[in-house]
């Protein structure tokens, strides 16, 4: 059932990012403060203006560098008076937060409201010897390792490598296919003077590169990295008056049908993302047909795979024909994928980092890596496995 458009009260009227790099050294605060301050002004705002926050994924999280800092640090920091705030690690991936805002501004709750993520993983590792990992450092095991952990299975990488070999078993897709995501993704990074890594790689570079969890390598991996990133989103009529054009939130897809697994849904070929997908063209006249630009999740490039299948730009199996040689999600093609280099190439901002691109590429200003033909929708999907959430977002 479609239930016509969503109304256009939610919309996004600015966006802001920290300097981004490897082990920069600087505290995850303080590249907060530099993302949120920067999204401010570029809506136009004074820091009064803002009256809700709001961020991923919240306190009690063991390893410091997956989360820069808490809403509350941020408050205290700018003295922020909030009718609204929220953060969650139980959310509708890295964005819901974002998804959350849209209803608390259409519900009055309040008029612009700053969301943000933030991470320091590349300074906290550096730290401490050695990556960690955010979901059981220093505590015990999540339930869903039960049947993983005793085979050493403690990588994401591990769990996701498995998916992947059967979804290449059912359905045909191949390295080479999976290896253009990861090389379209270096060569936007290439155009993206934020990119962690911009060197040029070769398809066979990719393929020639150590396998990490077989058959995901070394190039299917995202690249940890300090930063921040952080938008602004706005009641529409509190936002008249603003210098930006706001962008409208046509629709979102923070749906879950299945149980929260990695390893255990229906149609292990499927992840949540699915669910966002399905649940995001029900509330829009919208279809994929409209969409010009796509910042998709690749914190493994398979992540990838999934929400082009799970957004409706592929039929189910037939991924591996729409990414195949690469030419279909270039920049120049009719799809442009991941436009910033994304998390394999850009850098594992965590999520947001995607909504801030599609907002660049929106208002026309990503420089050497700007999709041409003047881009009217973008379509956002963040998360892996058991995490999803999306947003469509369009110019007018």
């Amino acid at each position: 059932m479609n239930r016509g458009p969503f109304d256009g009260k939610a919309v996004i009227t600015g966006a802001g990012k920290s300097q981004v790099g490897r082990r920069l050294g600087r505290t995850g605060l303080d590249l907060t403060l530099e993302a949120v301050t920067r999204a401010i002004a570029d809506a136009g705002l004074d820091i009064d203006d803002v009256d809700g926050i709001a961020s991923y994924p919240g306190p009690g999280v063991p390893d410091p560098g997956f989360s820069g800092a808490g809403i509350q640090e941020v408050r205290n920091a700018l003295g922020l008076r909030s009718r609204w705030y929220v953060s969650s690690l139980e959310t509708a991936g890295q964005i819901g937060p974002a998804i959350e805002a849209c209803m608390a501004v259409t519900l009055g709750l309040a008029d612009h409201v700053v969301v943000f993520r933030s991470v320091w993983e590349s300074t906290a590792q550096a730290q401490a010897g050695g990556r960690g990992s955010v979901l059981f450092s220093g505590g015990d095991l999540p339930p869903h390792l039960e049947w993983s952990a005793p085979f050493g299975a403690l990588s994401a990488a591990n769990w996701l490598s498995m998916p992947t070999q059967r979804y290449m078993h059912e359905f045909g897709l191949t390295r080479e296919q999976l290896g253009a995501i990861a090389v379209n993704a270096r060569r936007n990074a290439g155009l993206n003077p934020d990119g962690i890594y911009r060197d040029p790689m070769t398809l066979a570079d990719y393929l020639d590169a150590r396998m990490i969890s077989e058959p995901l390598c070394l190039y299917d991996c995202d690249v940890p990295c300090d930063g921040a990133t952080a938008v602004v989103i706005s009641r529409r009529d509190a936002a008249a008056g603003l210098p930006r054009h706001p962008l409208t939130v046509e629709s979102v897809g923070p749906a879950m049908y299945e149980r929260a697994t990695w390893d255990q849904r229906t149609d292990l070929t499927t992840m949540a993302a699915h669910d966002s997908g399905a649940e995001l063209w029900k509330n829009t006249s919208l279809t994929p047909a409209d969409v010009d630009v796509a910042q998709l999740y690749d914190g493994f490039s398979f992540l990838t795979v999934m929400w082009l299948e799970a957004l409706g730009f592929a039929e189910h199996g037939q991924v591996g024909k729409l990414i195949e040689g690469g030419e279909r999600i270039a920049l120049e093609g009719e799809l442009p994928l991941n436009t910033s280099g994304g998390q394999l190439s850009g850098g594992r901002l965590h999520g947001m980092g995607f909504l801030h691109e599609a907002c660049v590429q929106l208002w026309g200003e990503g420089g050497e890596r700007q999709v041409g033909n003047d881009p009217d929708v973008a379509v956002v999907g963040v998360g892996g496995g058991p995490v999803a959430g999306s947003m469509l977002l369009s110019t007018r």
